[in-house]
């Protein structure tokens, strides 16, 4: 293992009250190029869906995903809590629920304000003064727009020939480009590669889509950021291979996207149909829910081909 990831907090180049990193290399003409190139007859959920009992990160003490009804048909008739009367509450039928969670299950994208290094966020926010008793005020999920751009899939898996790739397999700068070189592509600025490594095939078996996951080494990692992405995203829980190879940082993937480099991060995406089908590169449309302050939100990406340019 390496004694250091020598990863730091960057100034942001878009200014001092910038809060979106790397997402300002979204690019309109780009967005208007994707959207009229998409083959519409085909469009490719990368989400999962939510129950109670799916696999989720609880590593660090978090709780699982809870749902629970807080209004039944026949529990309004008794209650009344909308206060209009048995006849009413026999011909409506009313039913409500209760979601329970933490921020970082499923399909969801991390905000830079998830981790930091040295008590600072990206762009040099300050606990001190941007920390509240609740969430932070800066650089939450509501900063993050929907994005709409180029997708490339990054098949390490499909490169490799394998189903999944081994438990904390570390992908390499070579694996990653020789995974564009096999589908004839290249990165440009904006784009959001998304990495598979196989290990959705199991979803829902926690047991096998969750722990030691294979992923993007640092090296790696610092190298699609160096291509100017705006996100990137993985199929399984956080991007980056674990346990960290690093001993004095236990998620360094994390602190270089996030704190470092300004680029979000879109875990436990569903790629399997993407790489069946062959698709390469994609039009990506997506958007967290507007949780102010959060650390990250349930997203549901969808993909659609892209058809060649003339």
């Amino acid at each position: 293992m390496s004694n250091t990831a020598n990863v730091r907090v960057s100034t942001s180049p878009w200014g001092p009250d910038d809060e979106r990193g790397a997402l300002n290399l979204l690019n309109a003409s780009v967005r208007a190029d994707v959207l009229q190139r998409a083959d519409s007859s085909k469009v490719y959920d990368l989400s999962v869906d939510y129950f109670v009992g799916m696999p989720s990160f609880q590593g660090a003490g978090d709780p699982s995903y809870q749902i629970f009804m807080s209004h039944t048909p026949q529990g309004t008739l008794i209650d009344n809590l909308n206060h209009v009367g048995d006849d009413i509450n026999r011909h409506v039928c009313y039913s409500g629920d209760v979601v329970f969670m933490y921020t970082h299950t499923g399909t969801h994208i991390d905000a830079l304000n998830h981790f930091g290094v040295d008590g600072e966020i990206y762009n040099g926010y300050k606990p001190e003064e941007h920390l509240g008793s609740r969430t932070w005020n800066k650089a939450g999920a509501e900063t993050i727009p929907p994005i709409i751009t180029r997708g490339v899939l990054l098949d390490i898996a499909g490169l490799k020939k394998v189903d999944c790739l081994p438990d904390s397999y570390a992908i390499t700068v070579a694996d990653v480009q020789e995974a564009l070189d096999k589908a004839g592509l290249t990165l440009q600025a904006g784009d959001v590669p998304f990495v598979r490594t196989g290990r959705m095939r199991f979803w829902p078996d926690g047991t096998k889509t969750l722990g030691n996951p294979p992923g993007l080494s640092l090296e790696a990692a610092r190298w699609l950021t160096s291509q100017d992405i705006s996100a990137i995203g993985a199929d399984q829980e956080c991007v980056e291979v674990g346990p960290s190879q690093h001993e004095d940082n236990w998620l360094p993937g994390h602190t270089h996207f996030l704190a470092e480099a300004g680029v979000p991060m879109v875990e436990l995406l569903n790629l399997e149909d993407l790489a069946a089908d062959g698709v390469g590169e994609f039009c990506l449309i997506a958007a967290p829910i507007r949780l102010r302050g959060a650390s990250g939100a349930p997203m549901r990406p969808l993909a659609m081909a892209l058809r060649p340019t003339a």
